[in-house]
């Protein structure tokens, strides 16, 4: 099974994210108090953005600093200098942008994911069912196996 990651985004991050030095990103992992080391499959990733917005522009250029960027910016003007940054950014502005005009064009890819993923659970549920009717059937045709050797059984012990 592979790994789930839960990336946790805060706007307004709470008391404990503000410490010296400044860290806005936090990985984690399950532990127990009993010491038991268990390897599970969820690892999380806090990112507190507010914390991020005081030191905006660090040195490094990589791409998750520009999507850090993108989720933190505020006003047109930061994004201007955040699309000189990194151009390829202008595209999904550009796409923000007309969906904040056109809103009924969320809610048309909102009701076009449930539909998939009605579809998809549809799917699963008959792929479920079939493979409980097949075991069904291999239950049904030993028994019908048994009964017939019982039955074979009970004739050679007649006179």
């Amino acid at each position: 099974m592979k790994k789930v990651y839960t990336i946790v985004l805060f706007e307004e991050s709470r008391a404990g994210f503000h410490m010296e030095p400044p860290c806005y990103i936090h990985y984690g992992k399950t532990t127990f108090d009993t010491g038991l080391k268990l390897e599970l499959l969820q690892e999380y990733c806090l990112i507190a953005l507010d914390e991020f917005r005081k030191y905006p522009y660090p040195k490094d250029r990589s791409e998750q600093t520009a999507w850090l960027s993108l989720l933190a910016t505020e006003d047109i003007r930061e994004a201007e200098k955040l699309i000189e940054e990194y151009p390829w950014l202008e595209e999904i502005y550009r796409e923000a942008a007309a969906l904040r005009r056109d809103p009924e064009e969320v809610l048309d890819m909102y009701s076009e994911a449930l539909w998939i993923l009605d579809r998809n659970t549809v799917r699963y549920m008959i792929e479920e069912q079939k493979k409980e009717i097949d075991e069904k059937k291999k239950e049904i045709e030993e028994k019908e196996k048994v009964i017939e050797e019982s039955k074979k059984s009970l004739n050679s012990k007649k006179p």
